[in-house]
């Protein structure tokens, strides 16, 4: 504990405005006698940041934030440094903001309390978080059993942009080392956004007059994953200074953060639901089997029997290396103590790296016989005669770029009225410039060395993957990675390059009295969302070379493959440890773009006869080979072509009031926004004109277009958006709540395509599509909380919150099975049936739930504990055994608690944090979505991970940190709409890191 004296003024409260619904229910709530009054409870110690960025004057932006280094004329207290100070401020917070407000405050200037934001935010009550499967990392949370799309992220009060066609940003691409502070709202401020049925989440970064004068901070550390083996650096560091008599300010980051991570992987790409025949069955005596839906037909070939098939099924290492660059600056004028101009700058980049190494075996629902279902109707075990196998290696790039500028002018006219200005342009690109985003190259064998493969389901996805059988050449194990036997399969490369422009302008009015506190303006929002994908599979050439070559006694493919090609191999052997299941020998290790080179160096196959090119007739319309002249090269798929540039006015106004009632303090706010949205979605619209099949690859089809055509829509809607805010304190220790509102979320950008697009590269029993929907509504909730908080003593509090929403307008995805312009599938002769994914809305539920949320720190002993546990559920859960084209329920809804205990004092600290989730559904589509019931789910099974951190203060300046993450090695698992339909499994192991801060 450290001894400082803090100026009163510096400790003042500064709460933020939340939304109400009218001036006459909050005065009709006091009694009509009440004496109004500043009002605080007595013992209550105000936050000295606030909740949110834009809840301050012009004069209190020009405050010290942190009342440890300030240095005005001071009274004296007691201020408590480092984790148990920051512990103290998120209390003061969550105390004394109207609405519900969680928040995590920086121990000190460029200290989080955690490498990742999400990793900090569900240390919170109520928010969980989903991790990157690839590389263990948090990516995303999910509040209240509300993930993703449902949560806004603002960075100081602004939306940001984010290119990957969601609403959503992805959490590690946000360098926590230098932010200030997270404020997570569950209950609406309309005056910064209403769009958020789970919560908004505003990170704050510092500027130069939260902590006057020059500061430097500087952190250095290496981190190691105990597969990759090898340690990688970050490097930050963080300038501020203000001077001119301390009217202007200057404040710049940089941060270089790199993670590796070795990640070992076994999957099943999908679960498709399909009718089985009983000639396909188990102990069938059927001498002829030919599936059918026709139910004319023999019964016992008739598709009659409900059940789901694993589509592909294989493992593969992933190793991935992430790269980001974080850089902010911002430059603060406070000519007087009445205006404060503040112009800032951030920018990040983060660049994934991943190689991939594997094998997969592509499994097709008519061909599998001997089948045994489980009683759900999961083909727990079967066989498929003539079983190609593929080694599988890829190199995919990322790019994640985002710049976003903005402008804030305060002017506070009169020490009762401040004027607010604040303009931002934000844009964010995915694979900006030449990129190309994947390249695969697949080797391997089939046709006549194709195996009677055998599939078995071991047990459920979190404790066993499936096993397969007879594999190798023509069955031969021994010769599982025989290269003598592997030829050419197919090369695919595929790029999605999208941007996301956002321009919007904020203005507003704050009236401040002794006991009303008045607020109104407007806000405009222009974004712009475009999406393009470029591939081989749209000019065909990625079947230049398939067909696995003269072993495999195919008409096309090249082998043997050059042996300089193959750099070792990855062995299988007790590859996900603690799960059951075997798996095949091991994979081969080699580069797709030394596999392309090398097909590409054979020449122009039209200069030249090459052996092995996959040669079209020349009158087959449907195969873009007859224009390969040897290099394989994109080309830009015109279904995927979309823009879509939504503009949304706003207008709010919001009052905060406070009185008495029976001798009691009340606290009121209540506000009104209203929101007007127009959309125009632009998409070029196709038809398949013919369906042919490959000489080549029987598994493989070939698809002519007609020409591509523009197509428009425009929409709109509006939406009014009130909110009350009620805060009573009971006594000077217990107080209660009471929150009404409404909000909205509005559907991904990328769900807006007016057209119904029919990709290329399609497979034999696997035709599929998807169809944009232009005018989506957003979801709308009514929004209900309850709560009472008992702060018995400094530092520590006991909570519980009970909350409802009411949501309609749910966008609910589901699977069609639908002819399209009448084109025949070769294989059955018949109008060939897509499935065709797509969104409409649809009906509504009701999720509720409670949060307990306790922190406990023992006197001045250095010890303290948070827990925090959220129950919640739903009126309409998921029922598997519900067989339809429309499946719908809640996603995201999840039991789940937290645990930190630390010391903290003399300098040391230590943390121990176990984070708990239970299986939860994470949405409906999988990776393989060609199923007759609809678009399958996929679940994420339960999850526990154990992280510990701990830092040493060396010298006043000087400290070390080290930190363990992942402690318990969990693994992530998922399965499709029934427990042993295991869909990934990810080991991505510990982590761990080493390294020192300086400040001064």
């Amino acid at each position: 504990m450290v001894v400082r004296t803090v100026s009163m003024a510096a400790l003042a409260s500064r709460r933020a405005l939340m939304g109400g619904v009218s001036p006459l229910m909050a005065l009709a709530l006091l009694a009509p006698g009440a004496a109004f009054a500043q009002t605080a409870a007595p013992g209550a110690v105000r936050s000295d940041t606030p909740a949110q960025a834009n809840a301050t004057s012009a004069q209190q932006a020009g405050t010290p934030q942190d009342p440890s280094l300030s240095d005005e004329p001071t009274t004296a207290d007691i201020i408590v440094t480092g984790l148990r100070s920051s512990l103290q401020r998120n209390l003061d917070i969550k105390r004394t903001a109207t609405g519900v407000v969680d928040a995590i405050s920086a121990e000190d200037i460029g200290k989080f309390p955690d490498s990742n934001v999400a990793a900090s935010l569900q240390r919170l009550p109520g928010v969980s978080i989903q991790r990157s499967g690839a590389r263990g990392e948090p990516t995303g949370i999910t509040v209240r059993g509300f993930g993703g799309d449902f949560n806004t992220t603002l960075y100081d009060g602004r939306r940001i942009s984010t290119a990957t066609g969601g609403r959503q940003i992805d959490f590690s691409t946000v360098g926590s080392d230098f932010i200030g502070q997270l404020s997570v709202l569950k209950t609406p401020d309309v005056s910064l956004a209403s769009s958020s049925i789970g919560a908004t989440v505003d990170i704050q970064f510092p500027k130069p007059f939260d902590h006057p004068g020059f500061r430097v901070a500087t952190s250095a550390s290496g981190s190691l994953q105990d597969r990759a083996g090898h340690v990688v650096p970050t490097l930050g560091a963080l300038v501020s200074d203000t001077f001119a008599n301390d009217t202007i300010g200057i404040l710049s980051s940089f941060i270089y953060t790199r993670r590796d991570t070795d990640t070992n992987r076994v999957y099943v790409s999908g679960w498709p639901g399909n009718g089985f025949a009983p000639c396909q069955l188990q102990g069938s005596t059927a001498t002829v089997c030919r599936p059918t839906f026709d139910t004319t037909a023999d019964p016992s070939q008739v598709r009659s029997l409900t059940g789901w098939f694993p589509q592909q099924y294989g493992a593969e290492q992933q190793r991935v290396q992430d790269e980001r660059v974080d850089g902010r600056i911002a430059l603060q004028w406070h000519p007087s103590n009445e205006v404060m101009v503040t112009l800032d700058n951030n920018f990040s980049r983060q660049t994934l790296n991943t190689d991939v190494y594997g094998f997969g075996v592509w499994f097709s629902q008519d061909a599998l016989r001997n089948v045994k279902q489980d009683a759900n109707g999961t083909a727990v075990s079967f066989t498929q005669a003539g079983s190609p196998t593929d080694f599988t290696s890829a190199h995919n790039r990322q790019i994640l770029q985002t710049n976003q500028t903005g402008l804030n002018v305060k002017w506070d006219v009169t020490p009762s009225l401040t004027v607010e200005a604040d303009g931002a342009y934000a844009k964010s690109w995915l694979n900006p410039g030449n990129v190309i985003g994947s390249s695969n190259g697949d080797i391997g064998y089939g046709g006549a060395l194709g195996t009677n493969l055998g599939f078995n389901v071991t047990g459920d996805s979190n404790k066993a993957f499936p096993t397969i059988s007879n594999f190798g050449p023509a069955g031969n194990a021994a010769r599982w990675a025989d290269q003598t036997a592997i030829g050419s399969h197919v090369t695919v490369l595929q790029t999605q390059q999208n941007t996301d422009e956002l321009k919007q302008f904020r203005g507003a009015v704050t009236w401040k009295g002794d006991n009303l506190t008045l607020k109104a303006g407007g806000q405009y929002v222009d974004d712009t969302f475009k999406l393009l994908n470029r591939s081989t599979f749209t000019n065909n050439f990625w079947q230049a070379y398939a067909g696995y070559g003269t072993p495999s006694g195919q008409g096309s493919g090249v082998s043997p493959l050059p042996s300089s090609l193959y750099q070792g191999a990855i062995s299988l052997n007790n590859f996900i440890s603690g799960f059951s299941g075997s798996l095949p020998p091991s994979v081969l290790i080699y580069s797709p773009q030394a596999y392309q080179a090398y097909l590409s160096g054979l020449g122009n196959p039209y200069a030249q006869n090459v052996p092995g090119f996959n040669y079209p007739k020349p009158d087959d319309e449907t195969n873009g080979l007859l224009g390969f002249r040897g290099q394989f090269t994109e080309a830009v798929d015109p279904g995927s072509i979309l823009s879509v540039n939504e503009k949304t006015l706003s207008l709010f106004a919001s009052a905060a009031m406070e009185g008495q009632v029976g001798g009691m303090p009340l606290h009121v706010g209540f506000g009104l926004r209203t929101e007007n949205t127009r959309l125009l979605s632009t998409g070029q619209g196709r038809q398949p004109t013919l369906i042919k099949g490959s000489i080549a690859d029987p598994s493989l089809l070939s698809i002519a277009f007609s020409t591509p055509q523009a197509v428009s829509s425009r929409s709109s809607y509006t939406y009014v958006l009130p909110s009350l805010d009620m805060r009573l304190e009971v006594t000077d220790k217990l107080q209660l709540r009471f929150d009404a509102s409404r909000t909205l979320t509005r559907p991904g950008l990328s769900l807006l395509n007016p057209v119904l697009g029919i990709g290329d590269g399609q497979r034999v029993g696997a035709l599929s599509g998807s169809g944009g929907n232009p005018n989506l509504k957003p979801y709308l909730a009514g929004n209900f909380d309850i709560a009472a908080e008992w702060y018995y003593q400094r530092n520590s509090y006991l909570a519980v919150d009970f909350f409802l929403k009411n949501v309609s307008n749910f966008i609910v995805g589901g699977v069609t099975r639908q002819t399209v312009n009448g084109v025949i599938d070769p294989t059955t002769g018949q109008p060939a049936v897509f499935a065709i994914s797509a969104q409409v809305n649809g009906p509504d539920a009701t999720v509720r739930g409670v949060e307990i949320a306790w922190q406990q720190v023992f006197g001045d002993s250095g010890f303290g504990f948070q827990a925090n546990a959220t129950l919640v559920n739903t009126n309409k859960p998921y029922d598997p055994k519900i067989v339809s084209q429309s499946g719908f329920a809640v996603t995201g809804l999840a039991n789940s608690a937290n645990f930190v205990g630390f010391y903290d004092k003399n300098g040391f600290q230590f943390r121990t944090a176990l984070n708990w989730r239970d299986e939860y559904l994470a949405g409906f589509g999988q990776n393989q979505n060609t199923g007759s019931y609809g678009a399958e789910p996929t679940f994420v099974n339960r999850s526990f991970q154990i992280d510990l951190t701990s830092s040493y203060d060396v010298t006043k300046n000087f400290s070390i940190f080290g930190e363990l993450l992942n402690l318990n090695k969990n693994k992530q698992s998922t399965h499709g709409r029934f427990k042993n339909q295991l869909l990934d499994v990810f080991d991505y192991g510990r982590r761990f890191t080493l390294g020192a801060r300086y400040r001064f």
